[in-house]
C-alpha cells in the first residue's frame, strides 16, 4: 500500500497538499500550534527563532495579495529566510519545465516551497519530484485546494464558536471553480461537523457534490435558516469558460449576503469570506463591515497558521 502523499514514513506532516485523507488529529496538531502564535502578532519583537537559518521560497504563478503577504509575514517572524519569486518573468516564460525551475531553485538550498499555480495538481507534482528535506505548501492549485485557507477558516471557526461537532455550516456561492470551497468541506466533514450546506445556483455546483456528505440548497432563504457559520466564496470569473451567471446584479439579488438574509440565520452567527470581496455581488458592505463579520479576524489568524503549517513542516514544532 502506498504512503500518503502528504505524510512521511512515520505518519507525520512531510507537505500539505490538500485537507483531503488528513486526520482530526493532525488537523488539530494544526489548529493547536496556531493557537500558540496568535499571541507573537501583539509582541513588541513578533520574532521567534524557529525558522532560523531555513530558506522558504514562495513560488506564485498567480496572483495573490493575503496568502502570498501572509506567508511572507508568517515566515519571517519565525526568523526564516525568504525569497519570494515573481513567476510571471520568470525563466518558464521562456520555455523552462515546472520541474526544472524547482531543480534549480532546490540547488538553492530550499528547505520550504509555497507554491501557487492555475493548474490542479501542481503542488502535488513538485512534492513527489523533491528531495525528502524540502517540504511543499500548496498555497491554491487550480480549482482543486487551497488547504491553508481552509485551515485558517476552521481556526476562526473554533475560536468564535469552539466545538465543531454542534454546528450547521453553509458555504455559499461560487462552488463549482473554488478550490476554497473543496478544501474547507474536507475539513469540516473531518473535524466532525454534523451538517454542511451548500448553498448555490446549478451553473455554480461540480455535478454529485452531495457525494461529499453535504446537502445542496439553491434558495437561500431554505438554506441559511438556522445557520451557524456562513461561509462566503468569490465569484470566480477568471475561471469561467461560459456565462454561468445572468448579470452580477442578478447574482446578488438571489445569492449575495444581505442583513435582510443574513437575519435567517442564527442570531449569533458568524460570516467568513475567503477574499478578494465583490461587495455589492457576493456580499452587502452593512454585513461585510457589521458586527458578525470575522473576515479581518480571518486574514490575522491566517499569518498564525501559516505559521504552525511551517513550523510543523520544519519540525521545529515538537
Amino acid at each position: 500500500m502506498s504512503r500518503h502523499p502528504q505524510l512521511n514514513a512515520n505518519g507525520e506532516l512531510q507537505h500539505l497538499l490538500t485537507t483531503e485523507g488528513l486526520s482530526a488529529t493532525i488537523l488539530q496538531q494544526i489548529l493547536d500550534t496556531a493557537e500558540s502564535f496568535v499571541g507573537v502578532t501583539e509582541r513588541d519583537v513578533k520574532k521567534i527563532p524557529l525558522l532560523r537559518g531555513k530558506s522558504v521560497f514562495n513560488l506564485f504563478f498567480e496572483p495573490s495579495t493575503r496568502t502570498r503577504t501572509t506567508f511572507e509575514i508568517a515566515a519571517k517572524r519565525l526568523s526564516a529566510d525568504v525569497i519570494n519569486l515573481n513567476m510571471a518573468v520568470s525563466s518558464q516564460t521562456k520555455g523552462e519545465t515546472l520541474l526544472d525551475t524547482v531543480n534549480n531553485l532546490a540547488a538553492m538550498h530550499a528547505d520550504i516551497f509555497v507554491v501557487r499555480h492555475n493548474l490542479s495538481g501542481a503542488a502535488h507534482l513538485i512534492a513527489r519530484h523533491v528531495r525528502p528535506e524540502i517540504h511543499v505548501i500548496n498555497a491554491g492549485d487550480g480549482w482543486h485546494a487551497h488547504p491553508t485557507q481552509a485551515l485558517l477558516d476552521m481556526f476562526t471557526i473554533r475560536r468564535y464558536k469552539q466545538d465543531f461537532h454542534a454546528l450547521r455550516v453553509a458555504i455559499v456561492g461560487d462552488v463549482l471553480h473554488s478550490r476554497v470551497a473543496r478544501s474547507q468541506i474536507h475539513a469540516l466533514t473531518t473535524l466532525g461537523v454534523p451538517e454542511i450546506r451548500v448553498i448555490a445556483p446549478k451553473t455554480l455546483l461540480p455535478a454529485k457534490i452531495e457525494r461529499l456528505g453535504v446537502h445542496v440548497y439553491h434558495d437561500m432563504s431554505q438554506g441559511l435558516k438556522d445557520v451557524d457559520v456562513l461561509m462566503m466564496l468569490r465569484l470566480q470569473h477568471e475561471r469561467m469558460q461560459s456565462a454561468h451567471l445572468p448579470s452580477s446584479e442578478e447574482y446578488f439579488k438571489y445569492y449575495g449576503l444581505t442583513p435582510h438574509k443574513l437575519a435567517l440565520a442564527k442570531a449569533d452567527a458568524i460570516v467568513l469570506h475567503p477574499g478578494p470581496m465583490n461587495r455589492g455581488v457576493e456580499i452587502d458592505s452593512d454585513v461585510a463591515d457589521g458586527p458578525q463579520s470575522v473576515i479581518l479576524p480571518q486574514v490575522n489568524f491566517g499569518i498564525a497558521v501559516r505559521m504552525a503549517v511551517m513550523s510543523i513542516l520544519a519540525g521545529a514544532q515538537s
